[in-house]
């Protein structure tokens, strides 16, 4: 039975991959549909970095979730055949023990004595969910962007346990670019005065570095061609308009404002911190020595890797070396690439895409899944 969000406490306290613990933490989460008798039809989510668990309504919780039309009754993730977890990542703000959790040590939030975040961390909260709920094999893990990152050390440090695994718009590390454009926007946050070296309060939050953040990371969410043939040269209405010399000319700018103020408040500056860093952290390398090594540990049986050729945080060979470096003896592996224009966010805002796709996956009986969809 769907559930609204849920919470697990530890009983024990829980090792960092890169050093430090955290006592008993906490571990948000939401359920759809019914494990059954078998307990083989689990289907595990991995998000990006600001999502919560929420992924999709239900009666628990009608609220839409970030991928209402990707999971749910009828739909390509059908929670009227799989029982559907999706985890809410540790370090973030939703419920999750993050850098703006209570330290119990101290009474005061952890802020930047948080212990350094790896995205192997927040797998290892993934496999604790599933241990509490009793679950020891999955038909499958899930992961669009930060989450495909998330997917892909579950899948090493717990092998076998994944009969199948979908990587959407990720890699198996971060570029260069990507973690030039995310310690860019980590900047821009710690240069804010209110920021206050991860001290500030809820009166005084470091509002404006958030902003900019948010701003420079819609930029880089989609694409070029989409701002283009979405807004052009399209000026704001006349009653808008401000007596700021320097204030919003452009329909693109009042997006970006908007998508700023709607972020700001939302989401936990110290924990954008920290799963920002995570994400540029992440290397399959590290796993093996080599991206090679890294991914011979994974032992699904089925795989399927999606990309977009718009997406210039994790370009579209990432997730073809991806698909070319899994492929082995007895495992079926497909790559599909799509020409969406939205660039990464297009598994967020491009259904009409990925829903065939993903549909495919997990169709009861499946036909052959397209290599290359215009």
């Amino acid at each position: 039975m769907s559930k609204a969000r849920q919470y697990l406490t530890l009983d024990c306290d829980l090792p960092f991959h890169r050093g430090g613990v955290l006592v008993k933490p906490t571990i948000a989460y939401e359920t759809w549909g019914a494990l059954n008798s078998r307990g083989d039809n689990a289907i595990l989510i991995f998000t990006g970095l600001s999502p919560s668990a929420h992924a999709t309504s239900s009666v628990a919780d009608p609220s839409p979730g970030w991928w209402e039309q990707m999971v749910g009754p009828g739909r390509p993730i059908d929670t009227r055949r799989y029982f559907v977890i999706c985890v809410n990542s540790l370090g973030s703000c939703y419920g999750s023990t993050g850098p703006a959790s209570i330290d119990p040590a101290t009474s005061l939030p952890y802020r930047l004595s948080f212990p350094v975040l790896s995205l192997e961390d927040v797998a290892t909260g993934g496999r604790e969910v599933l241990r509490h709920l009793g679950i020891e094999r999955l038909h499958a893990t899930v992961g669009p962007s930060m989450g495909g990152m998330t997917a892909l050390a579950f899948e090493i440090m717990f092998p076998g346990m994944s009969h199948g695994l979908v990587i959407i718009s990720s890699g198996a590390r971060s570029l260069a670019f990507a973690t030039a454009l995310r310690s860019l926007q980590r900047e821009m946050i710690r240069r804010d005065p209110n920021w206050q070296d991860g001290n500030y309060t809820s009166e005084s939050m470091p509002i404006s570095g958030m902003r900019l953040a948010r701003k420079l990371g819609m930029i880089t969410y989609r694409s070029a061609e989409e701002w283009r043939t979405r807004f052009g040269r399209e000026r704001i209405a006349a009653e808008r308009e401000s007596d700021d010399p320097f204030g919003l000319d452009f329909e693109i700018e009042s997006y970006l404002e908007h998508q700023a103020n709607k972020f700001t408040g939302q989401f936990d500056p110290n924990c954008y911190l920290y799963l920002s860093r995570a994400s540029d952290l992440f290397d399959v390398a590290d796993h093996g020595g080599s991206v090679e090594a890294g991914l011979a540990k994974i032992r699904a049986r089925r795989v399927l890797v999606v990309g977009v050729t718009t997406d210039f945080l994790f370009p579209l060979y990432q997730q073809r070396e991806l698909a070319e470096l899994l492929r082995e003896p007895g495992r079926e592996v497909d790559f599909v690439e799509l020409d969406c224009i939205q660039g990464h966010d297009s598994f967020l805002v491009n259904m009409d895409s990925f829903r065939p796709v993903i549909g495919q996956f997990f169709a009861p009986v499946r036909g052959a899944i397209a290599r290359s969809t215009g």
